[in-house]
């Protein structure tokens, strides 16, 4: 079992996992805990490529975000949206052979935040990516299609370029959902290269 409760530094920051080896729930935020989490379960596959789309093998995928009600685990976060005790926020990895990665979590909540008036940020995932170094780190933001406050969001609209916009935003797929269990998405990430996936400063 993962003991998430001190992974959360910052909106943007991400989990403190150290060295250990990869536990057997750390790619399942459903599991992680005695019970099941509150909210819609999901899941998240993609695949991860270098610059000229070779893919990325063992490469270490991290993840956080905030529980169905839109709150992180941390005490920056005063929102009050109850948190979830079956529920961390945070997992983690290795792509396969073929550069893929996959996890099983909770569609995240939009929250709140003082950017603007009634500011609200829309569900997302962070992500942090590894190479095979620890110098070579990829972080970024998934962010879920139809969602209507996509548009008003000033860190995702702080991409001028539509295209590289667009490829924040997963993609439903019905091959990766699972029949009256969980809705299935598709997150592909580029590493480097003209078409690298946009990431934060």
């Amino acid at each position: 079992m993962v003991d998430n409760s001190k992974f959360f530094n910052s909106e943007v920051t991400a989990p403190v996992f150290g060295h250990s080896s990869i536990g057997q729930n750390d790619a399942d935020l459903t599991t992680q805990h005695q019970g099941e989490p509150q909210g819609e379960r999901i899941i998240i596959t993609g695949k991860i490529t270098d610059d000229v789309n070779r893919p990325v093998s063992d490469a270490l995928v991290e993840i956080w975000q905030t529980n169905a009600a839109g709150r992180y685990i941390h005490k920056a976060d005063t929102h009050e949206a109850p948190l979830d005790p079956n529920f961390s926020g945070g997992g983690r990895t290795l792509t396969n052979a073929e550069g893929i990665y996959q996890f099983t979590t909770i569609k995240p909540g939009a929250y709140p935040w003082g950017n603007h008036t009634n500011a609200w940020r829309p569900a997302h995932i962070h992500f942090s990516l590894f190479g095979h170094t620890f110098l070579s780190r990829l972080i970024t933001q998934m962010y879920f299609p139809g969602d209507p406050l996509l548009k008003f969001d000033p860190i995702l609209q702080s991409v001028k370029n539509p295209k590289a916009r667009d490829q924040l935003v997963a993609t439903w797929d019905s091959s990766i959902t699972k029949t009256g269990w969980a809705l299935g998405y598709k997150f592909d990430i580029v590493l480097r290269g003209p078409n690298q996936t946009c990431r934060e400063d």
